[in-house]
């Protein structure tokens, strides 16, 4: 049986996947998520609240 062009496709894709899983999150994007969280809590948002712009 041989590989088909869907194998190489699937092969590359598990190897992306693999690469990104991989990856360190970086220091500035941790702590403008932190930052957020923080703002968050602080205007009272939770989650089922409802984004009211238009």
């Amino acid at each position: 049986m041989t590989a088909g062009p869907y194998s190489t496709i699937s092969s590359k894709l598990r190897e992306f996947y693999q690469s990104v899983q991989e990856e360190d999150i970086p220091d500035r994007f941790v702590s403008l998520l932190e930052r957020l969280d923080q703002a968050e809590k602080t205007a009272g948002c939770g989650v089922g609240m409802k984004d009211n712009t238009q």
